[in-house]
């Protein structure tokens, strides 16, 4: 009698608890896949890598230049011209490797234009996600994309779609 009680609360407690909070999810990828802003922002990323990459491959290109016509004409050098050269190798080897840190570098360019044209976008996603979260009365809103415990979730709660709607109608 004492177990059948005690089961029956645990049971109680558990749907009470179960019922008291309501989730729903979105596909964060699905959602950029469907705003033209974050492709416009992922292409002139694009184009920016390219072009600081080229300048990067150009100053290597340069050091690669100067090893090699040192090593072509070492035995004619002086030791003083053998250390003169050797030095420019070294400073074009640095400066190439200064400009990568500077355009890729954790806090380099391209995290910088990250940051300023991906920003306004997350602001934006967030806002909308809130939105319908408050509307719906949702508790918790989880990210199926990188939310690696989910394992399987309903489709009737992904409220994907009702964020890009807000977003739309936020433009």
């Amino acid at each position: 009698m004492k177990k059948s009680i005690l089961l029956g609360l645990l049971l109680l407690a558990v749907s009470v608890t179960a019922q008291a909070q309501n989730f729903a999810l979105i596909d964060m990828e699905y959602i950029l896949k469907n705003i033209p802003a974050y492709a416009t922002a992922n292409k002139q990323l694009e184009q920016a890598s390219k072009e600081w990459q080229a300048e990067v491959d150009k100053r290597s290109q340069e050091a690669k230049s100067l090893y090699e016509k040192y090593q072509t004409e070492a035995k004619k050098l002086s030791a003083d011209q053998m250390t003169q050269r050797e030095n420019e190798i070294v400073e074009k080897e640095k400066e190439a490797a200064d400009l990568r840190r500077k355009y890729f570098g954790p806090e380099g360019e391209l995290a910088k234009k990250r940051n300023e044209l991906m920003h306004p976008i997350q602001d934006a996603i967030y806002n909308a996600v809130k939105e319908v979260a408050m509307e719906a009365g949702y508790d918790m809103v989880i990210d199926r994309a990188s939310a690696a415990s989910v394992l399987f979730a309903s489709p009737n709660i992904d409220v994907s779609d009702d964020v890009l709607d807000k977003l739309e109608k936020a433009q």
